[in-house]
């Protein structure tokens, strides 16, 4: 995959009277991942696929993208329609479509925004008739539809939002169709050409190569669909979707955190420039050795490896979650799962764009420069923070849904875990390590006091000063993301001191790491908890009128 990644973005898919062919060598390179059964990782066995754990499949998924982001939206549209299926197809569209996706020949995409309807669904106007048979017709216009449109499967199967005729208006009365490219037979062969056409694609900043569609439903007698689910509950469907969908792009954000980083450090091990600030050297040496390029290396390995962690500890909930004896564990870690997806996407995401930016700061001059790659890690991390959610989206979800609801209960759980690892910092004995533990236990008690406080503030104020909070959404998502991947980093710390022994190289670099993650990323928890809890923080955001902007 990775050798396609910079052609596939100098030479994107090209659409001709609404065929799109994909950029040279994704048609093969699509069907050795579907040959080698790498889409069914973790569906069900029942369907052909592998049925591994999340866990499992979350380091595949980030090697996958951290190789072709582009390509690699292909197979993480097809794992949302798959889980759709699974949530709410009947037995016949379970039969119908998943052997075929999870085998990789056919593939999947979402279909909810439109021209009108950005991320308010209220305004979709999608409409589904009715034809008395069990199918119905749909006409309208979808947008920004990853993977819309290729010729790398046999056949695409769309899932639209759309309204029946008597729905009511809002959110409410949205219902999900399947309404494939092709129609499928009974005997799950591919059909006749359905109702449905790629009208055009979008030229875009990043992801070049990840054809981006303008669909049209229905302009010669309407689209054969299938409702999946009951009437009306669409958008609670389509959500279960979105959860592993944003969860999918929290891991696409490390993937190109991780694939930035690398290049980075490849550069500042080969460029020569200037002496060393310290005069070990007499002559210019690899810019490796001055500090500021060690210190921007050492922020992006260390944003990298705690949002991985987060999101891998995040997958395991979500794993015991499903597959626990006992209802109350499995209760238990769906709810903190639940309250991390947001977070593992928004702040993942987010810190990728300053892993990018920073690995072009590395290159210097040549980072500006096509030719090196690393400003398309840039460019193509500028969407993550944006699609399936953008980071206000993701924050709205984390205040609203995640804290208020529960009245913080899934937060004071992890809070619990925070606390439990804080103590075993204290119970080690540490060695030479003393004072990597000793900053990361003043670091992260800090930080975990600063995300209390925070929770406190929301819970508190949630109901009597609503802008106060939403204005403080994103810097608390962030708070999180900082102060949790701290935890993982300080839980890493631990286990890597224990093992030093073995592999000292790698441990050390893992303690280092940790350690660097205390000393400079940690300590921005308490500026966002200021910001976020001042008296007069709504205040401060809405004093400009609209007028002065």
């Amino acid at each position: 995959m990775a050798p396609l990644n910079a052609e596939g973005d100098r030479h994107p898919g090209a659409w001709r009277d609404g065929e799109v062919t994909a950029s040279p060598g994704f048609g093969d390179a699509f069907r050795r991942f579907a040959q080698g059964g790498w889409q069914g990782v973790s569906h069900p066995v029942e369907f052909g696929g592998q049925g591994l754990p999340k866990l499992v499949a979350a380091p595949c998924a980030e090697m996958l993208n951290a190789a072709n982001l582009s390509f690699a939206l292909c197979p993480l549209l097809t794992d949302a329609a798959i889980e759709a299926f699974l949530t709410a197809g009947t037995d016949e569209l379970k039969r119908r479509y998943l052997p075929k996706l999870i085998a990789g020949e056919w593939t999947g995409t979402m279909n909810l925004t439109e021209p009108q309807a950005g991320s308010d669904l209220a305004q979709v106007r999608t409409r589904a008739v009715p034809q008395g048979d069990g199918t119905y017709r749909l006409f309208g216009t979808k947008i920004f539809i990853t993977w819309g449109e290729h010729d790398m499967s046999e056949n695409i199967v769309h899932l639209v939002l759309a309204r029946t005729p008597d729905a009511p208006g809002g959110v409410k009365g949205l219902s999900l169709f399947v309404v494939p490219k092709f129609l499928a037979n009974d005997d799950g062969t591919r059909g006749a050409r359905n109702d449905v056409h790629c009208v055009s694609l979008e030229h875009k900043l990043g992801i070049r190569a990840s054809p981006t569609a303008v669909l049209q439903y229905g302009d010669h007698g309407g689209a054969v669909g299938y409702r999946v689910g009951e009437e009306n509950r669409g958008l609670e469907y389509m959500f279960i979707t979105m959860n592993a969908a944003r969860f999918a792009v929290g891991l696409q954000g490390i993937a190109v955190s991780e694939a930035a980083y690398q290049k980075a450090v490849a550069y500042a091990k080969a460029r020569v420039q200037s002496r060393p600030v310290d005069g070990s050297a007499p002559g210019p040496v690899a810019i490796i050795h001055h500090p500021d390029v060690r210190r921007m290396l050492a922020t992006m390995r260390a944003l990298t490896e705690g949002a991985r962690a987060l999101a891998y500890v995040a997958a395991g909930w979500a794993d015991v979650a499903r597959h626990a004896d006992d209802a109350s564990t499995r209760a238990g870690h769906a709810a903190v799962y639940e309250f991390l997806v947001p977070i593992v996407k928004g702040w993942s995401t987010e810190t990728a764009v300053e892993v990018a930016s920073l690995g072009v700061q590395v290159h210097g001059g040549m980072g500006f420069i096509e030719e090196t790659g690393a400003a398309q890690y840039y460019r193509d991390a500028r969407i993550l923070s944006i699609y399936e959610g953008t980071t206000a989206i993701q924050a709205n979800d984390l205040v609203g849904r995640k804290t208020l609801r529960d009245g913080g209960a899934a937060a004071r759980a992890i809070l619990e875990r925070v606390d439990a690892t804080l103590a075993a910092l204290r119970g080690i004995d540490a060695g030479e390590d003393v004072d990597a533990f000793e900053s990361m236990h003043r670091r992260l008690a800090a930080g975990r006091e600063a995300l209390a406080n925070v929770v406190r503030f929301v819970l508190e104020n949630g109901q009597r000063d609503p802008n106060a909070v939403f204005a403080g959404s994103v810097p608390y998502l962030k708070l999180a993301g900082i102060v949790l991947s701290g935890w993982q980093m300080a839980r890493a710390l631990i286990a890597a001191s224990k093992r030093r022994a073995e592999e000292p190289s790698f441990y050390g670099a893992k303690i280092a790491t940790a350690h660097f993650f205390a000393d400079y990323i940690l300590p921005q928890a308490l500026a966002l908890e200021a910001s976020i809890v001042s008296a007069k923080g709504g205040a401060r955001v809405l004093a400009l009128t609209e007028d002065q902007f």
